[in-house]
């Protein structure tokens, strides 16, 4: 009874964390991307825990890099390109998490192929040398990059989908021995299409996490004054290196695909370039078309 009772709670709370999402806070300024709540399933991890398990691990991987001379030294003007951008990227991160005021934040680039970025909590971001060569990315690109990957941290994306995959796990466990039961059937049989279902909903809020930091994304680069309209740019140029390359359908990926994401940044770019010209300092009807740079071909 304990165990249903803890569920029950935890779908309970589930539910209050969608409703709690979906209605916005308002924070600082009245434009941009809408500050909403975070989802209150954070609350079953242990936020200085996560803090440290990813400052170790962070660690671990820049020894480790370091060791391998994959380490890009910090005078390369690569580094110095990333640092400079973060520098003006962060001060808007507030608006979206107070915690990130005490953040130790790191830049650091790592000599990788890999199309990759990322930023663990606590403000610790590494790019790998892939996604700035292979992508050809400008610097409003490179800050929509790491808006979307500080937006994770921001949102706390890595509480939460813990929190949520135990509780959907739990509840498929669940569902499965009330439906054999029920059935009277093997508890396997149903045990199997249940965790398929609780799998299904755990990359649901994965997709939606992934859009909550697009739109962080587009809103931070906004703010310090970056084209927003690059994230559109920066997906196409996702798709034309992709292409040919077999992907899951976006139902059941972990990501939307490209043409999703770009739907829903062309959806919300009228809140957000007023932003970026007021950061230029020009007037939104007078600014100019995007330009980027072509991809870079092997």
């Amino acid at each position: 009874m304990k165990t249903v009772k803890h569920t029950i709670a935890l779908l309970a709370l589930a539910v209050c964390a969608g409703a709690g999402a979906a209605s916005a806070q308002p924070q600082g300024e009245p434009d941009g991307i809408p500050v909403t709540r975070m989802s209150r399933m954070r609350v079953f991890s242990d936020p200085q825990q996560f803090e440290q398990q990813s400052k170790l691990q962070y660690s671990q991987l820049l020894s480790e890099a370091q060791q391998k001379q994959a380490l890009v030294p910090a005078n390369h003007p690569q580094v110095l390109r990333l640092r400079a951008i973060a520098k003006r990227l962060i001060p808007y991160a507030t608006r979206w998490n107070p915690e990130a005021a005490r953040w130790q934040w790191e830049v650091n680039l790592l000599n990788s192929k890999q199309v990759n970025a990322f930023c663990m909590p606590g403000g610790r971001i590494a790019f790998f040398s892939g996604i700035l060569t292979q992508l050809n990315l400008t610097d409003d690109e490179v800050a929509i990059v790491m808006g979307h990957e500080i937006g994770h941290a921001l949102r706390e994306h890595g509480r939460e989908r813990a929190a949520k995959s135990e509780a959907t796990n739990l509840v498929g466990k669940l569902a499965g021995a009330g439906l054999s039961a029920w059935l009277g059937v093997d508890p396997r049989l149903t045990g199997a299409a249940t965790n398929a279902a609780a799998q299904l909903t755990v990359l649901h809020f994965s997709r939606e996490e992934e859009t909550e930091a697009d739109m962080v994304g587009i809103d931070l680069a906004a703010r310090a004054g970056y084209d927003p309209r690059a994230g559109i740019a920066l997906w196409e140029k996702m798709g034309a290196v992709s292409q040919g390359q077999g992907q899951p359908l976006p139902f059941l990926s972990t990501h939307p695909s490209g043409d999703s994401r770009i739907a829903e940044m062309n959806k919300n770019m009228a809140l957000v370039l007023p932003v970026y010209a007021r950061a230029k300092g020009v007037n939104p009807n007078a600014l100019p078309a995007y330009r980027t740079s072509a991809v870079a071909t092997r």
